[in-house]
């Protein structure tokens, strides 16, 4: 069946799985058109339930995370677009507003004991964790001190608390601490350090031990950490990827057994998830398969019988879906996607692999269309730049599967998934091995005679339209035309406009100012485009605070100076990255068209 630019926009993202404390109750988030709700589900099976009328939710997006927490059996928090906290009883009903602060709310979390609530609190220059009286009783007061940014607190039995933090100029991913603070109000330095990334703490059941992830054997993962004693360990020392940079509070990455035995926990290796379980002393893991795409979030029931889990592949739209802990068993229960939307033919992708001209090795996941012998390619470029892909369901990659275009999506070094050094090696480098690793996996293909190497484009978002913007520069032969969705133009403007949390993202991936002058000129696609000889489609939103519209119109008028087909469109009302039905469906029947004139219409490379 036809996969329509209207039913890849009407997919709906699903996040945070959260079990009630009876267990008889699972609760999402649900994230569609611009518009977030809480929707619950009987654990036994059942319609799902929408709680939210109005306010909704704070929708998932590329800095979200941390919206919705169980207070009770009978109540859950949400966070509202207003940014502040709102409760809402089971039953449904008016909502009642917990907190008016100044900053917005993220990642709440109930106190084992029903009391308060933990929070974190931004504000235009500050973050910190407050605790807020569910009584009414006493003023939200200030937990945590000293850190630039604060993520994820999670309570103890014994009403102690641990958070994630770190400082600038550092990126979460960097290196930072997780901090604990005891019921006296005394802060512990758990572990962490300036070259040493961590997060996502977690308490066992009987608050004995601290779970979390860290980076420090080159890989991000699980260890822990006695509250008795003080001592840290690693539960499973491998070469795989337990978690990843965090953009946002709210991480569901692990969860401890309700018996404080085991651990739950998403394992990603070579651009493929899945979860797996772990005995809590150690040992060797167990694969809960078959979960062949991608896993992003997981918890576990109050009785221990099942684990909920969001995932996807590439011919398994997303789902929330239920995983038996000793059986596997995966039972449905609710999709992302409309009805109709059937992709169990689309082929799974390869893992791929190639050597870079200056000597080093990059990644991919190559998806092939069925019955196409040498497809066009299309390159996707993905953003941070320290993010990057799994082979989990993509309905914009089924979407241009079905058209009969071969796809890569790119990890280029700097992505994660691969290791501490894979990804620093992005350090003071953005602009170089990002541009070299896209343009020879694209070369790669073209050789090995996979795909036409006349009939190219590459696409990208924010740092990826970076890239895609620099691929066309530096390399005019390799692409007939390329997309960028609010790239980067201007290196100065974003390192001088950007958001409170990359306020500091320039000075490792292309160094401190004025320091490094020379490399911002070069490196800024605006410096490049009069080099810019294919023809270019930007799209972007009129409200992005990453990378503000003004990027955009300088780098139009740059490459319509040259003579060059270019077209911008704005987007109104949108951000950095797109919320609205009508936006997705618009970008997809837009950027076709634009490929199907410049690049479809390019004779094919002789065989």
């Amino acid at each position: 069946m036809k996969v329509t630019a209207g039913m890849v926009a009407r997919v709906r993202a699903l996040a945070e799985p959260r079990w009630s404390p009876d267990g008889r109750w699972l609760a999402y988030l649900e994230s569609f058109d611009g518009r977030g709700d809480v929707i619950v589900v009987p654990a036994e099976g059942g319609a799902p339930i929408r709680l939210t009328a109005e306010p909704g939710a704070q929708p998932s997006a590329s800095y979200g995370g941390g919206v919705l927490c169980w207070v009770d059996a009978t109540t859950l928090a949400f966070v509202a677009p207003d940014g502040q906290l709102h409760a809402i009883p089971l039953q449904g009903g008016p909502t009642l507003q917990l907190t008016r602060f100044e900053g917005r709310v993220a990642a709440p979390t109930a106190r084992p004991d029903g009391r308060q609530l933990a929070c974190m609190v931004s504000t235009k220059t500050d973050q910190h964790i407050a605790l807020v009286d569910l009584s009414g009783e006493t003023w939200p007061r200030r937990v945590s001190r000293g850190g630039d940014f604060v993520f994820d607190p999670t309570w103890s039995p014994d009403g102690s608390l641990a958070w994630h933090e770190w400082n600038v100029p550092n990126m979460s991913w960097d290196g930072g601490f997780i901090r604990l603070c005891t019921p006296d109000g005394e802060i512990r330095s758990v572990d962490g350090g300036s070259e040493v990334a961590v997060s996502q703490p977690r308490f066992s059941p009987d608050g004995r031990t601290l779970a979390y992830i860290s980076d420090r054997s080159g890989w991000w993962n699980l260890w822990l950490y006695d509250v008795a004693s003080g001592e840290t360990r690693q539960l499973l020392a491998e070469e795989a990827e337990h978690g990843g940079p965090i953009w946002g509070p709210g991480g569901m990455r692990f969860a401890w057994s309700p018996n404080g035995r085991g651990i739950a926990f998403i394992r990603s290796s070579g651009g493929f998830s899945g979860v797996h379980v772990v005995g809590s002393e150690g040992g060797e893991s167990r694969s809960l398969g078959p979960l062949d795409g991608s896993a992003t979030a997981l918890s576990w029931s109050p009785d221990g019988d099942r684990l909920a889990v969001i995932w996807g592949s590439a011919s398994r739209p997303t789902r929330l879906a239920t995983l038996g802990p000793t059986s596997g068993k995966l039972m449905d229960v609710a999709l992302g996607v409309p009805a109709g939307f059937d992709v169990a033919s689309t082929p799974a992708p390869e893992a791929v692999s190639w050597d870079t001209p200056d000597g080093a090795r990059a990644h991919g996941l190559c998806y092939r269309p069925t019955g196409v012998d040498c497809p066009p390619l299309l390159v996707l470029v993905h953003g941070g730049p320290n993010g990057h892909v799994e082979a989990g369901f993509n309905a914009r990659t089924s979407y241009w599967l079905d058209r009969g275009w071969a796809v890569l999506q790119i990890n280029y070094r700097g992505s994660s998934g691969y290791g501490r050094a894979y990804l620093q090696a992005l350090r003071e480098q953005w602009g170089v091995h990002d541009v070299t690793d896209t343009v020879s996996g694209a070369r790669h293909l073209a050789d090995s005679g996979l795909v036409d190497g006349a009939r190219m484009a590459v696409m990208g978002g924010s740092a990826g339209g970076f890239t895609v913007l620099l691929c066309l520069a530096r390399h005019p032969d390799v692409f007939a035309a390329g997309v960028d969705l609010f790239g980067v133009a201007d290196l100065f403007k974003l390192a001088e406009e950007t958001h409170r949390f990359e306020a500091h993202y320039m000075d490792t991936m292309i160094g401190p100012l004025p320091e490094h002058f020379g490399r911002y000129v070069e490196r800024s696609p605006l410096s490049a485009a009069d080099r810019i000889r294919r023809p270019l489609l930007i799209l972007q939103g009129d409200r992005d605070e990453v990378v503000p519209p003004s990027q955009s119109r300088v780098i139009l008028e740059k490459v319509r100076a040259n003579g060059v087909d270019v077209e911008l469109q704005l987007y109104e009302g949108e951000g950095h990255g797109w919320q609205k039905l009508s936006t997705v469906t618009d970008e997809l029947e837009r950027v076709e068209a634009f490929l199907r004139r410049h690049v479809l219409r390019v004779a094919s490379t002789p065989e």
